[in-house]
């Protein structure tokens, strides 16, 4: 009898790769979901459990009487949140694996990055309550042994996600020939993982005693710089030699209040991450997308999908302005 998961959420941008792995690697996979996605649908493969996740009521009556071998929390993003799963699954699992974020480590500090990197990110909410989130299950591992295991995503992107500053409206810009935004001098070095990637190691974790009351994180291998990113992205849109105007993250962030956080507080320092801790359980790891090919992929995503192409305005008009005092590099990439 093959074991079963149960997923909180699985339809998003790093979930839904994990629910297709799951079901390829012979586990019996439940998604509990309000089942509205379109981009991401469940699985017909998959049982989807229709409910409202928020609804703790619903979603108890939903799951009353079901044992599940794994469960993965995609959803949860404050301890509060956190706690009502932790308590409508306890004693229902066997393993509790909650999705926390490599955002929530010290920058600045030593490379590689390890899961004994110090986390302290003072600028961005979203981490500090992703780090209040593993304070509250580490502290139930050590006083009641429950059955949790943490794991860190970095930067992970399927087709349907930009992992640029200004999503499609940097697409539209450079199909425009106007210069797009780049923080920085656009040399600091950065970690892509294409969802598929990250599901290979995430699914490995299922059912590993070994991996109960520990944390690992799960990125791929390749390393790359912000400019080298924003010109595959450019290729994959059809523009051969792309024009980047460097601007520094205070610039960008004054201009742009909602994105000063992530930028200061992660994607303005270089990482490299060791991810020997996941791959010495989750064995046999090769990267399969390398972002010049998930480059083509979100791209022509997008280019099926016209909807999804979301120019802001605001957000253009602030690049505009940033542009006027930037450095650009008008040189082919």
């Amino acid at each position: 009898m093959s074991k079963s998961v149960l997923f909180l959420g699985g339809t998003g941008i790093i979930s839904w790769s994990c629910v297709n792995q799951a079901i390829a690697s012979g586990w019996q996979v439940s998604v509990l979901n309000r089942g509205q996605s379109t981009l991401r649908p469940v699985p017909p493969a998959a049982e989807l459990i229709r409910c409202d996740a928020r609804d703790q009521a619903a979603a108890r009556s939903a799951l009353a009487g079901r044992h599940f071998d794994v469960v993965a929390d995609f959803i949860d993003f404050t301890p509060d949140q956190l706690a009502g799963n932790v308590e409508l699954l306890k004693g229902h699992t066997d393993q509790f694996i909650f999705i926390a974020t490599a955002a929530a480590y010290q920058r600045g500090s030593r490379l590689p990055i390890t899961e004994s990197t110090p986390l302290v990110n003072p600028w961005w909410q979203y981490s500090r309550d992703k780090i209040a989130c593993e304070d509250y299950l580490t502290g139930l591992i050590r006083t009641e042994g429950f059955p949790a295991t943490i794991v860190r995503p970095a930067h992970t992107y399927d087709a349907g996600l930009l992992p640029c500053l200004g999503g499609w409206t940097d697409i539209a810009r450079l199909r425009a020939g106007q210069p797009v935004v780049v923080q920085g001098d656009g040399t600091s070095l950065w970690v892509l993982t294409h969802a598929r990637d990250f599901a290979y190691c995430f699914v490995g974790l299922f059912g590993q005693s070994s991996a109960i009351g520990d944390t690992f994180h799960i990125m791929g291998d390749e390393v790359l710089t912000w400019n080298q990113i924003y010109t595959e992205l450019a290729h994959a849109a059809g523009v051969k030699d792309p024009v980047l105007a460097h601007v520094t993250s205070e610039a960008i962030a004054a201009e742009l209040p909602a994105e000063g956080p992530g930028l200061i507080g992660d994607r303005t320092h270089s990482v490299i991450f060791d991810c020997s801790k996941v791959r010495a359980i989750a064995t046999g790891f090769h990267q399969q997308v390398p972002f010049c090919q998930g480059a083509k992929e979100i791209i022509a995503c997008f280019d099926a999908h016209p909807e999804l192409q979301v120019v802001r305005p605001d957000y253009d008009a602030a690049f505009d302005r940033l542009v006027e005092r930037a450095v650009i590099d008008w040189g082919p990439r």
